[in-house]
């Protein structure tokens, strides 16, 4: 691309739109940076609108560098604004604002608090970073808007499957499996890949491959037919919890043991397939149920003791999401990015406060991050009762703080930044007069 045109695609700071929670369409949210709103809010920006706006627009801007579009530059003197920048709040959503579909009481007080109803009268920046899979950040963002009746951007959401928007590129024909009818591949082509088949569509070409399963009308209309004797499959992609496990995983052993994608051949030493990537490796997640019910980690472990006992071999797969590293090295990105637009420093929040409840997944990923040498800052874990995990029992990862509730979580990470900001006024104070102090 020649310099001109690299210009051409420059464009000035994009302008924030206000959508309606009870309106607001996928195409609407897609087409720039967009903060969904209750409808009491329509007519006047709520306290949560100042950081939903500013972190969509950061997550816009890293998008467009991402993509190699030149972009202008962070202003040396950013607009003033009253959200905090020294920390930063990121929440899991299941078991921690939402559980079966509603919102957790004590969560829509937690985002009052953190939008300016406090005794410190500060606002606090947060994130939404979730590994449920089958819709986009922006029907994320519509739900949770929707759910918790508060201000939300999309750009705020990092989902378990949005690192794999960065494959679209490198994969033709894909498959993509999981989540309810035709949602995964919406959300497959919307990320840009151009070529995506789904089990449904494999079953439409050969009844045969799935003995137990019988496509509905409806799954009929919408499977799209071809000649799958003559389709090379480049890659799976576990989007969403599978809806038909046996099907599902019969489909995906027959890749995985083809000779580069093609069904219908068996390779003779089972390491032609295709690559699979899950969007995250979760065991068992928080529902409606009383119990924790099973996720795509069990999918996951279930595929590799299969492939082990047909082939011998070990299953070579991926998964991102947490406690993967690179979801939260993404999170940090955005963060530094946000500082850097609103508040003019290139460097993210001292400390970022993770709320989950699965210790697996929340807690493990946040401790493993912070004592990574790829971090930056200082991660700190909070565990939540409200989910997966269950009083009485010991986690396996053990969290910096364990609370009752995401409300109770919000307050213990402000309480704690108070107390960090007076015993540095007190070290500050006492410097002055000559004296030294050990910091803990």
């Amino acid at each position: 691309m020649t310099e001109s045109e690299h210009l051409s695609l420059q464009v000035e700071q994009p302008r924030v739109r206000r959508l309606s929670s009870a309106t607001a369409t996928f195409d609407e949210l897609s087409l720039g940076p967009a903060v969904v709103v209750p409808q009491k809010h329509m007519d006047e920006p709520g306290d949560a609108h100042e950081t939903a706006a500013s972190i969509g627009l950061a997550k816009h801007r890293l998008s467009s560098i991402s993509a190699g579009i030149p972009v202008i530059s962070t202003p040396s003197t950013p607009p003033a604004t009253s959200v905090t920048d020294k920390y930063a709040f990121a929440f899991d959503i299941d078991g921690v604002l939402v559980r079966g579909g509603k919102p957790i009481p004590e969560a829509i007080e937690a985002m009052k608090v953190l939008n300016g109803a406090n005794e410190y009268g500060t606002k606090v920046p947060y994130i939404f970073v979730t590994n449920g899979g089958g819709k986009t950040e922006e029907e994320r963002c519509l739900d949770l808007s929707r759910q918790l009746e508060l201000e939300i951007s999309p750009g705020q959401f990092i989902c378990g499957h949005s690192p794999m928007r960065e494959m679209a590129e490198i994969y033709g024909t894909v498959l993509v499996v999981g989540g309810e009818g035709e949602k995964c591949r919406q959300v497959a082509e919307g990320y840009g890949f151009k070529d995506v088949v789904t089990p449904g569509d494999i079953i439409k070409d050969n009844k045969h491959t799935t003995p137990f399963r019988k496509l509905t009308q409806d799954e009929t209309d919408h499977s799209r037919a071809r000649n799958f004797g003559e389709q090379e499959i480049e890659a799976i992609f576990v989007f969403a919890d599978s809806r038909d496990w046996a099907g599902d995983q019969q489909i995906i052993l027959d890749l995985l043991m083809s000779v580069k994608g093609r069904l219908g051949t068996r390779s003779e030493t089972f390491d032609e397939g295709p690559p699979i990537f899950f969007s995250h490796n979760d065991i068992v997640w928080s529902a409606s149920h009383q119990l924790t019910r099973l996720g795509m980690g069990a999918l996951r472990a279930s595929l590799e003791a299969m492939f082990k006992a047909i082939t011998d071999k070990d299953l070579k797969s991926t998964a991102f999401g947490k406690p993967q590293i690179g979801t939260f090295q993404f999170a940090t990105r955005l963060l530094q990015q946000w500082r850097k637009d609103t508040h003019g420093i290139d460097s993210p929040p001292a400390t970022v406060y993770f709320v989950g409840d699965t210790p697996e997944s929340d807690i493990r990923g946040t401790n493993e991050y912070n004592e990574s040498p790829l971090s930056e800052n200082t991660w700190y874990s909070i565990l939540v009762r409200t989910g997966v995990f269950q009083e009485g029992t010991k986690p396996r990862f053990a969290p910096k703080a364990t609370v009752d509730t995401v409300l109770d979580a919000v307050k213990h990470g402000m309480k704690r930044e108070m107390q960090k900001w007076m015993k540095s006024q007190v070290t500050d104070a006492t410097a002055l007069d000559g004296e030294v102090i050990i910091e803990e």
